[in-house]
C-alpha cells in the first residue's frame, strides 16, 4: 500500500503589520467580528443567503469538481488511456512470464520470443507509468490555477463587504491555497480511478482463468477487503473535513495577530498571542492523530490481509501443482495474480485522495457562492457634471438599518463633507456612493444614470476613492500611482503626486519614481498621500475621499485641499470628515445621525445647531462651557470681546485682529500688512469662538491658531466682508459670549 501525501498545512497570506497598508478599505466601518455576520471557518452562518443549504453546497462542489475536470479534459483523457495502457501491460506480465518460464524449461525455441516480449511489456509499463507521473503533475497545476483563478476571481467580483463578512482573512487564504491544492488533484485522480481498478478486477479474473480453486480460495478473504475500503472512506471523510476546518480557524487568527504584530509588542501580550493563535493545536493534531489513525489501520490490516491471501492462493496452488492440475508457469502467473488481485492499497490511497479533493473542493467552492456585483451595459451622458442621487437608499446589517431610507442630492461639482459621530454611517454612504457597496433598498444615480446599470469600465473610470489605509499595487512608486482601470501616463503620475504633496519625498527617494515600494519606506502620512495621488490621478466626475487625510498635518491637508480645487479634474466631491477644518471648507455639509440623515446645508448655517457642534467636540469639556473642537481656534470659556481695535477675549485666550498680530486660544494668527480674512462671529452661545471656513491670511502665508485655522465662526451672526488688502478687518464694537 502506498503511503499518502501529507496532510494540509495553512498558508496564509501574507498580512501587513498593524498600521502597515493592507487590504484596501472595503467602505465600511470595520466592525466586531461578533458583530458583522462573518462566521467562524467550517461552522454554519445565518440563514439567508450567505448561509447556502447543504444541498446548494453539494450541487456548488460537484459543479466546481467538474468544472476543474473539464478544465483539464484533454490531459484527463490522456491520463486516463496511459494509466489503462500501464494496467493493461501489468496484467499481461504474469501470463507472459508464466508462459516464458514454461517454455524456458521445456527447451522450446519460442522461449526467447517470449523472453522479449515479457521484457517489452516491463519497459512499456516503466515508460508509462512515467508518462502518467508527469501528466499528473501538470494536470494537477493547471486544475489547481483553474481553481484559484475561479474563486480568486469571484472573491474580487463580489462587494467588498461580503467576502470580508463571510470569511476571515486566514481562512480565505486556506480555501484559496491548501484547499484548492487539494481539490485540484481530483480530475487527474478520478481519470487514473479506472486504471487503480482494473489489475485487481483483472488479477481476479486472471485466477479463475488460471485455476477456479485458486481464485476460490482468493474470494473466501474478498469480503474482508470490501469491509477495509469501506470503513476507510466512511471515517476519513468526516476527519479530513475537521481537520481543514481547524486548520482554517489557526490560519485566520495568525493572520490577525501579524496585521496587530505592533500593537502585540506595544502591550507586551506575545506569548498571550502565541498560545492564542495555537490554541486549537491540540485539535487540529488530534484530527490530524485521527486521520493517520484511520490510514494506518487500513494499511495495518491489509498488510495482514493481502499476504495471507497470497500465501493461502500459493498453498492451495501447490497442492493443484503436485496434483498436475497445474504447471509451474501457472502457480507463478497465480502468485503475481494474487498479489494484483489484493492491491486494496492504491485503490485505498486513490479513494483517500477523492475523499480529501471533495472535503476541499467543497470549501473552495463555496467562495464560489458569493454573488459578483452585476453591471448594465449603459454610459454616463458626456460632459456630465458629476451629480450624485441617493433615493431611499438604505443598508441592513444583522437585521438592523444602518443607513435607513437616505434621500439625498449632491449638485455637479461641488465639495460636500459627510459628517457625524463614529457609527453614524459615514463609510456606508461613502461605499454606497460609488458603489462599492450596492444598498439594499434604494437606488444610487450619477447625473442621472442608476449606478447598477453603468459598465464596470466607466464605472471605474468615473468615480475614484481614496482611503485612510491605502494598499498600494505596483513594483514601484510610479507604478503604485498609476494603479487604476486605466494605467495613468507618467505625467499624470507626476501631477497628482505634486497635487496630493507627494512629489516633494517621492523624488528624494533613491530611484525617484522608479524605486521598488519594498524599499520605500514610509510613513502612515506619506503613504496616504501617495493614496491621494493614485486617486487624484485617476479622478473622474465623482471623487470619495473616505477620511483620505486624517494622517496629515493641517497645513498639508490645507495645501492638498487647494491643489484638488485648482489643479484635479473637476468634479463632485464627497468627503468623509471628522475634522472641522473639512466641514468649514465644503460647499455643503451632510449631517449623518443613526443612519439618516439629519441635515444637510452650508456649514456656517448647520453651527447654529447645539447638537451639530457637538459633532465635533472634544470627548470631555468642563462642565458649563461647550466642547472644543479638536483642530480649531477656539477661546475657551469665558468671553469674547471684539472692540474698535479688533480684539476679542475669550476666558484664558484672546483672539485679536489687529495690524500686528491675531491670538486666538492658545494659538496666534498674525495678520501683517497684506490681507486677512475674517468673519464678524456674534459670540457662540456657551462662550467660544469657533472656526468657520477660510483662514486668516497674513502676508503671503496662512497661520492657523489653535491647529491651523483662526477663523472666526458664526454663531447665529451676519457675516461682514472681509478686507481683501490692507489689514484686517474686525468688527467695531464689543461682542461677549
Amino acid at each position: 500500500m502506498t503511503s499518502p501525501p501529507p496532510p494540509p498545512h495553512p498558508l496564509p497570506g501574507r498580512a501587513p503589520a498593524d498600521g502597515a497598508p493592507g487590504r484596501e478599505e472595503s467602505g465600511h466601518e470595520k466592525p466586531d467580528r461578533a458583530e458583522s455576520g462573518r462566521t467562524e471557518p467550517g461552522r454554519a452562518g445565518p440563514p439567508g443567503p450567505e448561509a447556502p443549504s447543504r444541498g446548494g453546497a453539494a450541487d456548488r462542489r460537484e459543479r466546481t469538481l467538474w468544472g476543474a475536470v473539464r478544465h483539464s479534459g484533454g490531459r484527463a483523457a490522456a491520463i486516463t488511456l496511459c494509466s489503462v495502457a500501464a494496467a493493461l501491460a501489468a496484467l499481461a506480465e504474469p501470463a507472459v512470464l508464466g508462459r516464458s518460464l514454461d517454455l524456458l524449461l521445456a527447451g522450446s525455441a519460442e522461449a526467447p520470443r517470449w523472453v522479449a516480449l515479457c521484457a517489452a511489456l516491463i519497459a512499456a509499463e516503466v515508460a508509462l507509468d512515467a508518462l502518467v507521473a508527469l501528466l499528473t503533475g501538470t494536470t494537477n497545476a493547471r486544475s489547481t490555477a483553474w481553481l484559484r483563478h475561479r474563486a480568486l476571481g469571484r472573491v474580487l467580483a463580489a462587494s467588498p463587504h461580503h467576502a470580508a463578512a463571510r470569511f476571515a482573512p486566514g481562512d480565505l487564504a486556506t480555501r484559496l491555497t491548501a484547499n484548492a491544492t487539494e481539490a485540484g488533484t481530483v480530475p487527474a485522480t478520478a481519470a487514473g480511478a479506472l486504471a487503480t481498478v482494473l489489475p485487481p478486477l483483472g488479477g481476479l479474473v486472471a485466477l479463475l482463468l488460471i485455476d477456479v480453486w485458486t481464485a476460490a480460495a482468493f474470494l473466501a478473504g474478498a469480503p474482508l477487503l470490501v469491509l477495509l475500503l469501506r470503513a476507510f472512506a466512511r471515517t476519513s471523510s468526516g476527519t479530513v473535513s475537521r481537520y481543514q476546518r481547524v486548520q482554517s480557524g489557526m490560519a485566520d487568527r495568525l493572520v490577525e495577530a501579524l496585521a496587530g504584530a505592533r500593537t502585540v509588542a506595544a502591550a507586551g501580550t506575545a506569548a498571550r498571542e502565541q498560545r492564542r493563535v495555537l490554541a486549537a493545536l491540540p485539535e487540529l493534531a488530534a484530527e490530524g492523530r485521527t486521520m493517520w489513525l484511520v490510514y494506518g489501520r487500513a494499511v495495518a490490516r491489509s498488510g495482514v490481509l493481502m499476504p495471507l491471501l497470497v500465501s493461502v492462493v500459493l498453498a492451495v496452488g501447490g497442492v493443484r501443482l503436485a496434483a498436475g492440475a497445474m504447471g509451474v508457469g501457472d502457480l507463478v502467473a497465480a502468485s503475481r495474480y494474487a498479489a494484483l488481485a489484493a492491491g486494496v492499497g492504491s485503490v485505498a490511497a486513490a479513494l483517500g485522495g477523492l475523499v480529501r479533493g471533495r472535503a476541499a473542493a467543497r470549501r473552495t467552492g463555496e467562495l464560489l457562492a458569493l454573488p459578483a456585483v452585476p453591471h448594465g451595459p449603459e454610459a454616463l451622458p458626456a460632459g456630465g457634471t458629476g451629480t450624485l442621487e441617493l433615493r431611499g437608499v438604505t443598508v441592513v446589517r444583522d437585521g438592523a438599518a444602518v443607513l435607513d431610507g437616505v434621500d439625498l442630492r449632491v449638485p455637479g461639482g461641488a465639495t460636500v463633507a459627510v459628517v457625524g459621530r463614529s457609527g453614524a454611517g459615514k463609510s456606508l454612504l461613502a461605499a454606497v456612493a460609488g458603489r462599492l457597496l450596492d444598498p439594499d433598498e434604494g437606488h444610487v444615480l450619477l447625473d442621472g444614470v442608476r449606478l447598477d446599470r453603468v459598465g464596470p469600465g466607466e464605472l471605474r473610470r468615473e468615480v475614484g476613492y481614496a482611503f485612510s489605509r491605502p494598499a498600494l499595487f505596483g513594483t514601484t512608486v510610479g507604478a503604485a500611482i498609476a494603479f487604476g482601470a486605466d494605467r495613468a501616463p507618467a505625467y499624470a503620475v507626476r501631477s497628482a503626486a505634486r497635487a496630493a504633496g507627494a512629489d516633494t519625498f517621492v523624488v528624494r527617494l533613491p530611484d525617484g519614481y522608479d524605486t521598488p515600494l519594498a524599499d520605500a519606506p514610509l510613513s502612515g502620512g506619506e503613504l496616504q498621500r501617495l493614496g491621494l495621488a493614485r486617486a487624484f490621478a485617476h479622478a473622474g466626475r465623482l471623487l470619495v475621499l473616505d477620511d483620505a487625510m486624517s494622517g496629515l498635518d493641517t497645513v498639508t491637508q490645507r495645501q492638498v485641499e487647494r491643489a484638488l480645487a485648482r489643479d484635479v479634474r473637476p468634479g463632485t466631491r464627497l468627503v468623509v470628515a471628522h475634522r472641522l477644518s473639512s466641514a468649514v471648507r465644503a460647499d455643503l455639509v451632510v449631517w449623518l445621525e443613526g443612519g439618516r440623515v439629519r441635515a444637510v446645508g452650508p456649514h456656517r448655517t448647520l453651527w447654529r445647531n447645539p447638537a451639530y457642534r457637538a459633532v465635533f467636540a472634544a470627548p470631555e469639556a468642563p462642565t458649563g462651557a461647550e466642547p472644543a473642537p479638536a483642530d480649531t481656534a477656539e477661546a475657551h470659556p469665558g468671553t469674547a470681546e471684539a472692540g474698535t481695535t479688533g480684539a476679542a477675549d475669550a476666558g484664558t485666550g484672546t483672539a485679536a485682529a489687529r495690524p500686528g498680530a491675531a491670538d486666538a486660544g492658545t494659538g496666534t494668527a498674525a495678520a501683517r500688512t497684506g490681507s486677512a480674512e475674517a468673519h464678524t462671529a456674534e459670540a457662540a452661545p456657551t462662550g467660544t469662538v469657533e472656526a468657520l471656513k477660510g483662514s486668516t491670511d497674513a502676508g503671503t502665508g496662512t497661520a492657523d491658531a489653535g491647529t491651523g485655522t483662526a477663523a472666526a465662526c458664526p454663531a447665529g451672526a451676519e457675516d461682514t466682508p472681509a478686507a481683501r488688502t490692507g489689514g484686517a478687518v474686525a468688527r467695531t464694537g464689543t461682542e461677549r459670549a
